[in-house]
């Protein structure tokens, strides 16, 4: 496996960015009429670039799905997949979304066989998938769908048209892969999902109504027809799309790359995953996964978007009057705006991967493992009640973070001037227009603002539950905040506030709860690093974001410091602390 640094290298070479260009110049289109040369009715094929297909099998070999199921990290193994993770997005060309839909239906098969409700032929159809789901080998890898979105409902999967029947097939004409010996699933599927991503996925997994309500299914993208004609020699047997048609693919604003289109199901097979009639809970398992990878995704494309910044500021030379010609770095103003940036890019970042560490104690809760360093151990939550916690962070995180990257990478495409607008197919590595276009689906899709701002209302004020997730958040925030009362006293008057009001009355204020929990909680990190890490840089970007969120009651406005000090000092925010004043002559050494 390549270390870290050699990834973050790799994905910055020509020959990457020369898939992402092929890949948004040749979108993927869908070929053929219906029926072949015989007349006989043939699925029509989805095309896709040799870029996108380079990329896509990349991520296979990296394991950028893959690593979050194998052994040796235990419960850090979550932090360093999707550290990775982040450093693949912006270089992806949106490949990443499949694998995040990839890895949360890994995440549900494997709970699946944990348990003893599947039957011997089950067991065998899904572990199967799962041994295809986390393969690191392109020709065995498989990438995954997530089927929910209907015309009627959008988001309200409540009103999913989508009809099974359980009405197995005879043995022996059911196969969906001979050579496996795998079968087909006893229900039958049809219905019309209204945007289905990954439409070039190798399975899916979907909800669909049945006697007993809404439920979840496993359902293979392909199934094996003996009496197809696959050449004109006429040899017989081959693969075609599993009573599913593809009716049109989308036109959208970005992602355009990935293959998302409209699905008409006709006799889909597929099989029963979890309990009948308990769908919604059972994809929950997905979604939690799908909406932290969706904020890793947006880190990524902002973290991008910052280090293109960091590297134009260092050689762009600007006016500075009288004749005078500086470099960006040394403009007071512009180091102040990305100084800025980077504090919130960084509490970010806290927030995010403080949620994959806790995400991985969930997954890992069985396992022994050996005590954290006194830093983290602060901020680690008890491992009998690591569930509560991971609800109350995963909306928050994703609608916090996902919505926050889009102003913020316009920004950075701003700071560029006319260069940051233009799409820069030639020079790929500076295209923060095509970041920016990808990143505004990101706080749509798996949950926007306002879904994922009351879902989290319903967790905290849940009538059974709400009382455990308002303990398991104080506790939270008392870890992080370590006593600091700023942040204490800021908690006790929001929580304070939604324990005196019901629900009902409060939805109008559920985004600003949200808002609120969120600045909150990495408030409390940065404190927590701050203790830990008592460096210049560390102790400076703490400070300057309870002050910015008014946490403390200064204001920069009043703060009398020497122009020198403060652009050093945001310099070493945006730089880092072993940053060097570079030696051209500027307008401020001119005066000095």
């Amino acid at each position: 496996m390549l270390t870290d640094q050699m990834l973050g290298e790799e994905v910055l070479q020509p020959h990457i960015f020369d898939c992402v260009t092929d890949a948004e110049k040749n979108l993927p289109y869908i070929r053929g009429s219906g029926k072949n040369a015989f007349g006989q009715p043939v699925s029509s094929e989805l095309v896709l670039s040799a870029g996108w297909k380079t990329l896509q099998n990349l991520g296979f070999t990296k394991g950028f799905s893959a690593q979050g199921y194998e052994d040796g990290l235990g419960q850090y193994t979550r932090m360093v997949q999707y550290m990775r993770c982040l450093l693949w997005e912006a270089s992806s060309a949106m490949t990443s979304c499949p694998m995040a839909m990839q890895d949360g239906a890994a995440r549900l098969l494997q709970l699946q066989l944990a348990g003893d409700r599947p039957s011997p032929v089950e067991r065998k159809v899904f572990q199967n998938a799962l041994e295809h789901l986390n393969s690191r080998d392109p020709k065995r890898g498989w990438t995954s769908g997530q089927w929910m979105t209907e015309r009627t409902g959008g988001s309200d999967v409540s009103q999913t048209e989508t009809i099974a029947t359980y009405s197995p097939l005879p043995i022996g004409e059911a196969l969906c892969d001979p050579a496996e010996g795998i079968p087909l699933g006893p229900w039958s599927i049809s219905g019309f999902k209204w945007f289905a991503s990954a439409a070039d996925s190798n399975m899916t997994i979907l909800l669909a109504k049945t006697p007993k309500g809404l439920s979840a299914f496993y359902a293979p993208l392909r199934r094996f027809n003996p009496t197809l004609v696959r050449t004109a020699l006429g040899d017989q047997g081959t693969a075609e799309l599993n009573g599913v048609t593809i009716s049109r693919l989308k036109n959208k604003m970005g992602t355009k790359p990935l293959p998302s289109a409209e699905l008409v199901l006709d006799g889909m097979r597929g099989w029963l995953v979890g309990e009948e009639g308990r769908g919604i809970q059972t994809i929950s398992t997905i979604l939690t996964i799908t909406r932290v990878r969706t904020n890793i995704g947006a880190m990524g494309f902002l973290g991008r978007g910052l280090a293109i910044v960091r590297a134009f500021t260092k050689v762009r030379v600007v006016g500075a009057g009288k004749g005078a010609r500086i470099r960006l770095f040394d403009n007071a103003l512009h180091m102040q705006t990305l100084s800025d940036m980077t504090i919130e890019y960084h509490g970010m970042m806290l927030l995010t991967f403080y949620s994959s560490y806790v995400m991985g104690l969930e997954e890992h809760a069985d396992q022994s493992q050996s005590p954290p360093p006194a830093a983290v151990a602060r901020i680690t939550p008890q491992r009998e009640s690591v569930t509560p916690p991971l609800r109350i962070l995963t909306p928050v995180l994703k609608a916090y973070c996902t919505k926050q990257c889009i102003p913020l990478l316009y920004a950075c495409m701003e700071s560029m001037g006319g260069v940051g607008y233009l799409e820069n197919s030639e020079t790929g590595y500076l295209n923060i227009a095509r970041l920016f276009r990808d990143a505004c689906v990101l706080n749509i899709w798996e949950g926007t603002t306002d879904v994922l701002s009351v879902d989290l209302l319903r967790v905290l004020k849940h009538p059974q539950s709400g009382t455990a997730s308002m303990v398991a958040l104080d506790a939270l925030i008392n870890q992080a905040a370590g006593g600091e009362d700023v942040i204490m006293s800021k908690w006790r008057e929001l929580r304070q506030l939604m324990e005196a009001t019901v629900q009902a009355d409060f939805l109008s204020q559920a985004r600003d709860v949200l808002w609120a929990i969120a600045e909150i909680l990495q408030a409390g990190l940065f404190c927590a690093e701050a203790e830990a890490c008592p460096d210049q840089r560390t102790q400076e970007m703490c400070r300057r974001y309870l002050s910015k969120k008014r946490f403390k009651g200064e204001s920069r406005m009043s703060e009398a410091r020497d122009m020198r000090t403060v652009l050093r000092s945001n310099q070493e925010v945006v730089f880092g602390s072993d940053f060097e004043v570079p030696s051209p002559h500027s307008m401020l050494s001119s005066k000095m």
